[in-house]
This record gives C-alpha cells, sequence and structure tokens, in this order.
C-alpha cells in the first residue's frame, strides 16, 4: 500500500524527502515531470528502490494527478518551478506550473479524500520588508512572481482546507540547501553555485556587496519539518508556517566558511545587484515549534560539509 505521494519527488528537497520516507519503511510515489528534476537524483539517496513508484507526469494535467493519488493518505506537494529570476525571465511558464499547477493538485487530493496535503511555500513572499526577524503575521510584500505565485499558492491552500476539510499546511522554507541541489544554469541557488565555483578554482560570484543575510536551512531540518507535518495531531487547517534555521548569515560568512571547510582562501567576484533579491532574511520559527515541535537539529556550518562532498561527486560524475 502507498500511503504518500510527493510531487516533485525528483527534484532537490523531494528526493531527500522521499529518502527519509523510505528509511522510515513507507512505500512512495513520487511524480515528477523531469523539467528540473532526475529520476538519478532519486536513487542514488534512495535504499531500496523497490519502495518507490516513479511516475513521469505533470502536475497540470489532472488525468495524470488523479491517477497519482490513489490511495494516498498525505500529499507532500514539491513540484514547482523555483528561481526568483527564472520567474522574472519567464513569468507566465512560472504562474501556469506554480498557480495552476498546484490548484490541480489540490483539487485532485480532495477529490481522491486525501486526509493531509503539505505545501512547499517560499520565504520570498515576505519580500523585503524590514521587520526581523520575519513572523507569520507580517503582511507579505512579494518582489518577484515566482514570490506572487508561492503567496497566491497559500491561500488556495487555506481556502480548500476551509472549504473541503483538507487538513493543510504551507511551510514557507528559508533558504534551503544541500546534497542534491544542482549547480547548474543560470538560475542556481546560492550555495550550491559558490561550492561549484570554489571547487572549480573560479572566483565566487555574489551579487552585491555580500553582506546581504539569509537564514540558510539545510535539507534536513526540511525534511524534518515535512513528516512532523504529516504526523503531527494538531488540527491543520492551511496556516503558514516558517521553516528555517533561525540564525542570520551574511553571504560574506558564507564564503569564509566555505573557504575554512576547503582548507583554503576562496576568491570572490562582486556584481550588481539582482533584481527582485531580497536585502535581509531571518525566520520567526516559533510557530513552528508550537504548531509542528519543530526544532532545527543541523546547523547551516554542520551541513556545508556533506553539501560540498556532494559538490565534489557532481562534478566527477554527474548524476551517476
Amino acid at each position: 500500500m502507498i500511503r504518500y505521494l510527493v510531487t516533485g519527488g525528483a527534484g532537490f528537497i523531494g528526493s531527500n524527502l522521499t529518502a527519509a520516507l523510505v528509511a522510515r519503511g513507507e512505500r512512495v510515489r513520487v511524480l515528477d515531470n523531469l523539467v528540473t528534476g532526475h529520476w538519478e537524483l532519486l536513487r542514488r539517496v534512495v535504499s531500496d528502490r523497490s519502495m518507490v513508484e516513479e511516475v513521469t507526469g505533470d502536475i497540470r494535467d489532472p488525468a495524470v494527478v488523479a491517477e497519482a493519488m490513489k490511495g494516498v493518505e498525505v500529499v507532500f506537494h514539491e513540484a514547482a518551478l523555483g528561481s526568483v529570476p527564472r520567474s522574472i525571465s519567464s513569468p507566465v511558464e512560472s504562474d501556469a506550473v506554480n498557480v495552476h499547477g498546484t490548484v490541480t493538485v489540490l483539487d485532485g487530493a480532495r477529490r481522491a479524500g486525501v486526509r493531509r496535503f503539505v505545501f512547499a511555500a517560499s520565504s520570498s513572499a515576505y519580500g523585503d520588508t524590514a521587520v526581523l526577524p520575519k513572523h507569520e503575521d507580517l503582511i507579505p510584500s512579494p518582489l518577484s512572481p515566482y514570490a506572487v505565485t508561492k503567496l497566491a499558492c497559500e491561500h488556495y491552500v487555506r481556502v480548500f482546507s476551509q472549504l473541503y476539510g483538507l487538513e493543510a499546511v504551507s511551510l514557507r522554507y528559508f533558504n534551503v540547501f544541500g546534497p542534491n541541489q544542482l549547480p547548474e544554469g543560470p538560475y542556481a541557488a546560492a550555495i550550491p553555485r559558490f561550492v561549484r565555483a570554489a571547487l572549480s578554482g573560479e572566483p565566487i560570484e555574489i551579487y552585491g556587496d555580500g553582506e546581504q543575510t539569509r537564514d540558510f536551512c539545510y535539507v534536513a531540518n526540511a525534511v524534518q519539518a515535512n513528516l512532523l507535518a504529516a504526523s503531527t495531531t494538531a488540527r491543520l487547517e492551511g496556516q503558514v508556517v516558517n521553516i528555517a534555521g533561525g540564525r542570520r548569515i551574511a553571504l560574506n560568512d558564507l564564503v569564509r566558511e566555505i573557504g575554512r571547510v576547503l582548507g583554503r582562501e576562496v576568491s570572490v567576484r562582486h556584481a550588481e545587484p539582482r533584481a527582485g533579491d531580497v536585502r535581509h532574511s531571518l525566520a520567526d520559527i516559533g510557530r513552528a515549534k508550537a504548531l509542528l515541535g519543530y526544532e532545527p537539529t543541523v546547523a547551516w556550518e554542520a551541513g556545508l560539509p556533506a553539501t560540498i562532498d556532494f559538490m565534489r561527486h557532481f562534478l566527477a560524475h554527474g548524476l551517476g
């Protein structure tokens, strides 16, 4: 019997989450269209591939989604077109995948009688609000189409919960990083991009002065939050919950720590700030603690060596 569906399970967070479920002895169905995901990512971390049913398909296709929902009790909806810069370049595509796709998955879940729905939201919804730490009662101020899509989906999650009785929660991720996060293309996140450059002997490119701060969250913490959201006895009614490390790190300090782990100084090149980027980010994780029992267990520094090890393997062997 398959109780769990992970959309986007061939991607970064989804593959790590699927691996954690399999390690608990659970069979998992994974739905991914492989636009940004790769089955090889999932296969490299899953201990028993017989425990995973791989479904190649698009979350915008109601028939595909309906088939994927059969027998499922909990949906982890990780699938999305990520990246602020990508959304600025392709806003229509970002909206179609992130918003229409999420509504299609939500509707499939309620029609199939799914018990619980866990949505991968984003801290980008806060925008550049001056208040730190950022708490869930702040008025959102998104700066990019990507942020708008994630905020719109939070509202859909809440409305579906209230209208249809679907137990649901939106986990607002803050700068998740770790193994299986790829550095490819112009839309790569900061840490895999920085690590790849450092390992390749190239300057690390920082947009702006490097004093902007982020609340980096190691992927094991995000996985833990999802598992807690699936199992908590608390009533989930579409709440928004910050998931982060609860600490603020300047990009310049991140670069120095990468150099420390590598045992050598790394060079930096500064470029113009990017449109849509926020200046400072720090999460208040009090609601996550109260509602889910969430507590980050891996500090960002502790997660960096495993991240670097993955990148070494990726640069040497690709996804093999």
